[in-house]
């Protein structure tokens, strides 16, 4: 969320940007919905970042999960 915000999108636009709804975009920023790597690419991307800037690996009770980044990691000026 705080990438988008950043970078000047509203959740209507990012999701126009990709193709998907804004409720899919409001469920990957809370961690209710896991991005297939397609969509995770597509979402970097339209923000001008890289995926693991937005998104990392992340244990989780013996797990990997694609887990929603919640803040910034890196972002260019």
């Amino acid at each position: 969320k705080e990438i988008r915000l950043h970078m000047g999108f509203t959740q209507e636009a990012l999701a126009a940007s990709v193709g998907v709804t804004r409720q899919t975009i409001i469920a990957v920023e809370k961690d209710r919905f896991v991005p297939s790597v397609k969509l995770a690419l597509e979402l970097a991307s339209a923000l001008g970042v890289a995926l693991v800037d937005v998104f990392w690996l992340e244990m989780s009770k013996g797990e990997k999960s694609l887990a929603a980044c919640l803040f910034i990691t890196s972002v260019a000026p």
